[in-house]
């Protein structure tokens, strides 16, 4: 703890409070309005990743927030700055990612002028985060701090925006520091968990769906372990697969974009659905029809570590306020009655069937699916595979076997470029494991100069650029809906490899499969960042429909 009685700027006071919490890296685009806080920053052990974009910077501290479970830690300018950050912002809260974001902000004396980039953020973000705020008084910095970090890390996580006035920053004050911010653990009632069992033993057609924040391996390892004692089916939520094996015996699909058919009309069946951390929202409710809105067809268990998330959309036969750290451990205790070992076999051979790549043949030389069988037997267990938004992404989530807790990272909200910034922040984080990106070539685009980033600090991660010169997703639905009238969506690329190799880094142009392996082989032995630019035939838009097949659907 610092003297109270020692003089300290405010940005000195903010940077204090975050070792205190424990910050151990922050990501930024420097800017001129908040300089006092860089100045603090320079000769303390946390490690600051400059990055080219606040987007990139936003999402990578995002990525860190889902990997560590506490919050990831952003600085950006003023301004523009913070209108560029707030995709990752708005990953953070659509995702439940602790992430606190400080921007800068004009002198106190100049507000509602119109200043040089002045914003109200509270006015701008008061609907798009847990909490905005802008400090105002350096005395209060640590009080606020400390509030920041409960906020971010407690109930459903999500992001906090701090503004920063430059005046503040440079003002001094003595103020005592704030004590260390631990998250509060949210615990089942006994009658929840009595009511709990009653109800899965009642049932005879039951599923669990695993989705939302605040997992860690242990809380994963304990749902495991309860589905194989009772045999309980497990689905978990759109790009969700690390919250559970695909190789366990009670794994049944995941319930987001592309579902299995199989897996969609067996929930609608089902007699109790568990909804256990996730809020089930539009996309993996499929457009909120697996379940009844409000009251669903199916019995239905809700458990939640936000109280407010409870009863918003759906009234469950049984709500249950807990995180799933804590609800995970009162799991293990119960005792329940299973009639269904028959039931989840056949779910199984369901998913089992549906993942399999050997009859999918795509047109043109390369053959995604062998690329997806390969990578699933030659990577090991641990590696983290990242990707931003777009059709290219459905051969990663179907495809690929996610075996552990921490393995990906990708936003359910849809935002395209989340993978290359996603993958830094986990290479650096992990340097002894393998990390992939997937990206496709509308999406590589949109953070695609991160990879200088990924050069800078000498973190080999592999990009895996899936180009089919089209914003893919955009056009199956136009040709879905408004066939053989395709506008806005054709892309005219640049050499990836090429531009890997302007960087500083490896680039390899694949057109076939084979291509593909020797790509690989020589990557992974050089171990720099390496982009695989390949190139696929535009008729390869999904892997059960051509671009023509879909077209001709209507």
């Amino acid at each position: 703890m610092v003297d109270e009685k020692k003089m300290r700027t405010g940005g000195q006071i903010l940077v204090d409070q975050l070792v205190l919490q424990g910050v151990d890296r922050g990501y930024c685009v420097p800017g001129e309005s908040y300089l006092a806080v860089l100045d603090a920053l320079f000769d303390t052990g946390i490690e600051l990743i400059t990055c080219r974009h606040e987007g990139g910077a936003s999402m990578m501290a995002e990525a860190y927030g889902k990997l560590m479970n506490k919050p990831g830690i952003c600085f950006v300018t003023r301004g523009p700055g913070l209108v560029n950050a707030m995709s990752g912002i708005h990953i953070a809260m659509q995702d439940s990612t602790p992430l606190i974001v400080f921007v800068g902000q004009i002198n106190t004396q100049m507000r509602e002028r119109e200043a040089f980039q002045e914003i109200n953020y509270r006015a701008l973000l008061s609907d798009h985060v847990k909490w905005v705020t802008e400090i105002d008084n350096a005395e209060r910095i640590p009080e606020i701090i400390g509030r920041a970090f409960h906020i971010a890390m407690s109930g459903r996580p999500g992001p906090v925006v701090i503004a920063l006035p430059e005046d503040m920053l440079i003002t001094n004050a003595q103020v005592l520091d704030a004590n260390k911010i631990l998250p509060v653990a949210i615990s089942p009632s006994l009658n929840d968990m009595v009511r709990f069992e009653h109800l899965l033993s009642s049932a005879s057609n039951p599923i669990m769906i695993l989705g939302g924040g605040n997992w860690s391996a242990e809380s994963v390892s304990r749902v495991e372990k309860f589905a194989a004692k009772n045999m309980l089916p497990v689905a978990v939520e759109l790009r969700r697969q690390m919250l559970f094996s695909t190789e366990h015996e009670t794994f049944v699909g995941d319930v987001g974009l592309g579902i299995n058919p199989y897996l969609e009309d067996r929930i609608k069946k089902a007699d109790l659905v568990i909804l256990l951390g996730g809020r089930f929202s539009e996309t993996p409710s499929q457009g909120y029809q697996l379940l009844n809105v409000p009251v669903s067809k199916q019995t239905l268990i809700h458990i939640h570590a936000d109280i407010n998330e409870l009863n918003r959309v759906y009234q469950p036969d049984l709500a249950i306020n807990a995180d799933p750290e804590a609800f995970t451990k009162a799991l293990l205790l119960l005792k329940v009655k299973n009639t269904w070992p028959c039931i989840v076999q056949k779910d199984r051979a369901a998913y089992l069937a549906w993942r399999d790549t050997r009859d999918i043949k795509l047109p043109g030389k390369l053959q995604l699916g062998e690329v997806m069988a390969f990578l699933s037997q030659s990577l090991s267990s641990d590696a983290i595979l990242t990707n931003g938004a777009g059709n290219f992404a459905t051969w990663v989530h179907r495809f690929y076997h996610f075996r552990a807790f921490g393995t990906q990272l990708a936003p359910t909200s849809g935002t395209m470029g989340y993978g290359v910034p996603a993958a830094i922040a986990a290479k650096q984080l992990y340097p002894d494991k393998m990390v992939i990106c997937f990206a496709g070539d509308g999406d590589f685009m949109m953070t695609g100069e991160e990879f200088a980033t990924a050069v800078q600090y000498e973190i080999p991660i592999i990009v895996i650029i899936l180009d089919n010169s089209m914003f893919g997703t955009i056009r199956m639905h136009q040709e879905m809906h408004y066939p053989k009238r395709a506008i806005g969506t054709s892309l005219n690329n640049p050499d990836f490899a090429a531009y890997a190799k302007a960087f500083g880094g490896l680039g390899f142009h694949v057109e076939t499969t084979g291509e593909f392996f020797n790509a690989w082989e020589q990557a992974i032995a050089q171990e720099k960042p390496t982009i695989i630019h390949c190139i696929l035939d535009p008729e390869a838009m999904t892997p059960n429909k051509t671009l023509t097949e879909i077209s001709q659907k209507l």
